[in-house]
């Protein structure tokens, strides 16, 4: 059965990353039928309004079975509305946003080997949008924490573990400084702990994660690492380097019912138009989105392909160590999975 993808092409190199991303599900036959749609600044700019999604693409995106959303451009202006990741997320309640950190063979980082995956509770915390300016010298953020949210998140950090058949998640806090909001998030994850008796629990503090992660990477192989909004996101950007850039990671936003897919970087407008961006990311949360609607078979035979060229190192981007154009690396990618399929 024929699957239906929102998609949302992005601003910046996010149109010809998406590209590159189609190109291969068409290769591979995916059975989808993509309902572009508008969404971003770019589009925003040119229509204005309160959001940077029309009425339109949310009717898109309630009648489709997923969505696959290209990079989009969050400027720092109070005046602007906010980022269209976060509105989705907020809307579907996409609670948990996973970025698995993998090095992929001969695109090893300078640490060394790794392999773990970031869980990131996505609807709360410093970005529920809870800020306000009191006078022109004073501004107050918010930082939402509910029992009910962090046992969501919490639970599907537990099961990313079992699924990979692996023992160990860490909790990231501030629980020394944060005493109400982080203890309130650790002891739900403590709570839910208690269903899942064959999975260790271990808690860092922020400061400390972050300097370990570069002090001693493979330490945190074969974990999954659990936190809050934004130390996560701050936590996944850093871990991208371990593998070699974020152009290298793919990332899922899912909820109950309902999954967005992304690559993890920004837009990039410097690069807009010029067919030089690492296409990985996009790739991969193509694919891994074929493997959320069913299609694991498709799905597999992209991510071995994209493993594949990038070990090769022929047909790969400046940041590979290669000279090929985006588009060139997913011709290959996408010549290799299809003969994979045949």
């Amino acid at each position: 059965m024929v699957k239906k993808v929102a998609l949302i092409r992005g601003d910046g190199i996010g149109p010809e990353l998406v590209d590159c991303m189609i190109k291969v599900l068409k290769a591979v036959e995916a059975k989808v039928e993509m309902n572009v749609c508008d969404a971003g600044l770019e589009w925003w700019q040119k229509h204005g309004g309160d959001s940077f999604i029309p009425k339109e693409t949310w009717a898109i995106l309630e009648s489709s079975d997923a969505c696959f959303k290209g990079p989009t451009t969050t400027p720092p202006d109070p005046n602007t509305p906010r980022s269209v990741a976060v509105s989705i997320r907020q809307r579907f309640k996409l609670y948990a946003n996973i970025r698995p950190i993998k090095t992929f063979k001969s695109a090893e980082g300078p640490l060394g080997p790794v392999e773990f995956v970031c869980v990131r509770e996505a609807t709360e915390g410093l970005y529920s949008g809870l800020e306000f300016r009191i006078s022109d010298d004073a501004a107050f953020a918010i930082r939402k924490i509910t029992r009910g949210a962090s046992v969501r998140v919490a639970k599907r950090a537990f099961e990313e573990a079992l699924k990979r058949g692996w023992s160990n998640l860490i909790v990231v806090t501030k629980r020394n400084i944060l005493k109400e909001t982080d203890s309130l998030f650790f002891n739900s994850v403590q709570e839910v702990g208690r269903e899942y008796p064959n999975v260790t629990v271990e808690e860092y503090y922020i400061d400390n994660f972050t300097q370990q992660l570069i002090k001693n990477p493979q330490r945190f192989n074969r974990h999954v690492i659990l936190s809050t909004n934004l130390f996560m996101d701050i936590i996944s950007e850093e871990a991208s380097a371990l593998v070699g850039s974020i152009g290298m990671v793919y990332s899922g936003n899912f909820g109950d019912n309902y999954a967005m897919f992304e690559p993890a970087h920004g837009s990039s407008p410097k690069y807009k138009g010029l067919d030089k961006v690492n296409p990985t990311a996009t790739i991969l949360s193509g694919a891994w989105m074929l493997e959320y609607l069913g299609d694991v078979k498709r799905s597999r035979a992209i991510f071995e392909a994209t493993e594949e060229v990038i070990s090769e190192k022929r047909v790969v981007t400046y940041d590979l160590g290669g000279d090929a154009k985006s588009s060139e690396m997913a011709d290959e990618i996408a010549r290799l999975a299809a003969k994979k399929l045949r």
